[in-house]
């Protein structure tokens, strides 16, 4: 005898129902899980495969408003994400790369082209759901990476369409429910609930996109009234624009919250205006469009449309409205404070590594500059010059940790082998400019301080080759520089040479060191003993260049030995 759920548990008919309940909103919730997943995949595989294109694209279309609004646009309908896209114009517009005008305009084009997508999932698709997985998985089985990013994102897509099917199967069964039917459309009723409500979900799921496509499979089965719908898509827009201001809210210049509150300030403008007219919209969407979900995505867009078109000719007045609101600080600014490394950034991991990549240039800077201190220092009586420069290492030492901290924060599950293999070049390169810079402070600036302690001065001839042999050294700091950035092979050979240069002039100044121990002057020998430290210094700082920026593409290429000393069985086997 088989039993009916029921009688199995044992439940009357009013708990059993609970429980029917419990479990289909546990299957609701799963489905948002796997929407939300859809969208993450979406904008991941998008950033990996074009993240440095798009990025570029934008920068050079902030000159123009119009075009900047149009750029906004192309790129969220790409990524499926306005607050990737409010990121990327935020680096440019915190650091005074782009006028605020154009990047609020970019910000409007953002908020147009995040609901591209829900237009399209509004209408029924969802038997090329498992097309596209299908196809997504044979793409990211392929070894290339371009090929594996491209089916990450179909695959998000069918993750998506899915997902939007699943909602409808659930809610069928609720919406027949009588006490659920009364319940929710109890909710048209208390508009402003709704739009708060959403607001905040639509906060915590980082997605104004799977708020709407929600809002839509709830309207399209009668489970939401439309007006309730409608106030869940305005809460969504809403709450799209507050995850920028929370995360620059701790920025000590209020001149990087300008972008994100002048968004956020554009939004709920227009949805106050909305709530002011609502009374009139349902009737007036419903006249225009009968099928509930088609509603909701033409009122998506529709808002963000007339928005855009409301505030666009007063983007100039109302940039300068913002600048005066949040003035910029004026501090002197901190050189051991890093300029690049956006938090908010982390979880787009294209977009992080460019901005290490910039903050790690920076220690080349630095390092150069404790250089050419050092060689001011060698041959002048300047106790200070030496203190500011040893200061210097205090720079380059809070900048490389911020550097790792920041690199090693990035999330790991967003990471290709790409990825990897940039963040391993990143702390090769910080990692080596930070020894290199204790090496001039502890050692070489040692050798300036005992020299002006002891009274010496250097021979013309040694003084000469050391500032030689110091604007070598600098000039190899601005090739890593170049090399860190270019990646290329035939200049990585080049600055390794550079290592057979040093060790040569080593060799010599040993030879001439020898001469002058013979020659009995004791001035001369004390001073040539601190030359030929220096030399020896100067070597090890080259050789942490060279393993900074050239061995990791030498390695990457396949062009560097495991080891330089030749192993016993080869000679044996050369000599025989």
């Amino acid at each position: 005898m088989i039993l009916s759920p029921r009688r199995a548990l044992g439940c009357p008919a009013k708990e059993a129902w609970h429980i029917k309940i419990s479990l289909t909103l546990l299957d609701v919730a799963g489905s948002v899980a796997l929407l939300l997943w859809g969208v993450h995949m979406v904008e991941s595989g998008i950033l990996r495969a074009f993240g440095g294109q798009l990025r570029d694209r934008l920068g050079g279309a902030l000159r123009n408003p119009f075009k900047a609004f149009l750029a906004g646009l192309g790129v969220t309908a790409l990524l499926q994400s306005s607050t990737a896209t409010g990121l990327m114009v935020a680096g440019f517009s915190a650091r005074g790369l782009v006028a605020l005008a154009p990047a609020l305009a970019v910000m409007l084009g953002a908020n147009v082209g995040t609901t591209l997508i829900v237009q399209v999932l509004s209408f029924d698709v969802v038997a090329v759901a498992p097309v596209l997985v299908l196809l997504g998985v044979i793409l990211f089985r392929r070894g290339n990476a371009a090929p594996r990013d491209l089916g990450r994102v179909l695959i998000g897509l069918g993750l998506i369409l899915l997902a939007l099917h699943q909602f409808l199967v659930l809610l069928a069964p609720l919406t027949t429910q009588p006490i659920l039917r009364t319940m929710l459309g109890g909710l048209a009723t208390h508009i402003v609930f709704l739009v708060l409500a959403a607001a905040m979900l639509t906060w915590a799921a980082h997605s104004s996109v799977a708020i709407v496509l929600l809002a839509m499979s709830f309207a399209a089965n009668g489970a939401l009234p439309l007006p309730a719908a409608i106030a869940v898509t305005l809460g969504a827009n809403l709450g799209s624009a507050l995850n920028p201001v929370l995360e620059t809210g701790m920025a000590r210049n209020p001149a990087t919250r300008r972008l994100p509150i002048g968004n956020l300030v554009n939004r709920l403008v227009g949805v106050l205006a909305v709530l002011a007219l609502f009374p009139l919209i349902p009737p007036l969407v419903t006249d225009i469009e009968a099928d509930p979900a088609r509603i909701v995505a033409n009122f998506h867009t529709a808002f963000n449309i007339v928005l855009a078109l409301l505030f666009f000719p007063w983007l100039p007045l109302y940039a300068r409205l913002l600048e005066k609101w949040l003035p910029a600080r004026v501090d002197e600014a901190d050189p051991a404070t890093p300029l690049y490394l956006e938090p908010g950034a982390r979880k787009t991991p294209s977009l992080a590594l460019g901005h290490a990549t910039r903050e790690a240039l920076r220690l080349a800077d630095v390092l150069a500059q404790m250089l050419a201190g050092l060689r001011t220092a060698l041959h002048e009586n300047d106790r200070r010059l030496i203190g500011q420069t040893k200061r210097l290492d205090d720079v380059l030492d809070s900048l490389s940790t911020a550097i790792k901290d920041y690199v090693v924060s990035i999330e790991t599950a967003r990471l290709n082998e790409d990825d990897r293999q940039r963040i391993a070049r990143i702390l090769a390169f910080t990692i080596n400019m930070e020894q290199a810079g204790d090496i001039v402070d502890r050692n070489l600036l040692g050798i300036a301080s005992r020299r002006l302690k002891r009274g010496l001065v250097f021979s013309p001839e040694g003084e000469a080759d050391l500032a030689g042999q110091v604007d070598r050294l600098i000039a190899n700091v601005h090739k890593a520089a170049s090399l860190f950035l270019s990646g290329d092979e035939s200049a990585a050979r080049t600055l390794a040479g550079e290592k057979e240069v040093f060790r040569e002039e080593e060799s010599q100044a040993i030879a001439a060191h020898f001469d002058r121990l013979r020659s009995g002057n004791i001035n001369t020998v004390e001073t040539s003993s601190l030359h030929l430290d220096a030399l020896g210094d100067l070597k090890r700082v080259n050789a942490h260049l060279v393993e900074a920026a050239a061995y990791p593409i030498l390695r990457q290429h396949g062009a560097l030995l495991p080891s330089r000393v030749r192993r016993r069985t080869e000679e044996a086997a050369t000599k025989h």
